[in-house]
């Protein structure tokens, strides 16, 4: 083998994967856009993000019209200030209680202004047993699985966001009934006669 032939060989050999690597150059890969798993909405306003809000799975599967129901979410900052959350309202719902272990004194309402801190580059956890508990009172409609209402956070910085918070699924497996015959007795007759 002469040596011209060999240097393009081996020119060949050694540029190949340059070549294979410019035809995905400015691609970007499918899951570099596919977000993960996530439970309940999430938004952000100012230096705030709202991250799994939502309402836990009910007993039975559907909040009923007239009841209540708990609000979950985290509030994480990233501001260098404190802010503050002073109302939580909605059209989709009566009013809101709001229990915080840590302050003295009767449930705030929707009726009064909340005083809950959100700390400078840190959380405020609703609903999660260590933080407030949130109750939206007085459900409008019969709210299920899969569905969503409107819920407006007011913060004393960051400003105003209507979050659409939906009812969670089941953290468990669910008992199954029995599966439904779409053919029936009467379908099975009529295949085995004709």
């Amino acid at each position: 083998m002469n040596r011209g032939l060999r240097a393009a060989a081996t020119a060949a050999l050694l540029l190949t994967p340059v070549a294979l690597g410019a035809c995905s150059a400015g691609q970007v890969a499918q899951t570099a856009e596919q977000n993960r798993d996530k439970t309940g909405a999430m938004t952000n306003v100012g230096d705030l993000s709202l991250r799994a809000v939502e309402m836990p799975y009910p007993t039975g599967g559907v909040y009923a019209q007239g009841s209540s129901a708990r609000l979950l979410a985290a509030v994480a900052s990233s501001a260098e200030t404190d802010d503050t959350l002073v109302r939580i309202e909605g059209d989709q719902f009566d009013s809101v209680e709001v229990v915080d272990p840590e302050a003295a004194g009767e449930p705030a309402t929707n009726s009064g202004s909340l005083d809950l801190a959100v700390p400078a580059d840190g959380i405020l956890y609703l609903g999660s047993g260590t933080g407030p508990a949130v109750t939206l009172v007085g459900l409008a409609d019969d709210i299920g699985v899969g569905q969503s209402i409107n819920v407006t956070f007011t913060f004393e910085q960051a400003g105003s966001v209507t979050v659409p918070v939906p009812v969670a699924t089941p953290a468990r497996d669910l008992p199954r009934g029995e599966p439904f015959d779409f053919h029936g007795p009467e379908g099975v007759e009529e295949q085995a006669g004709g």
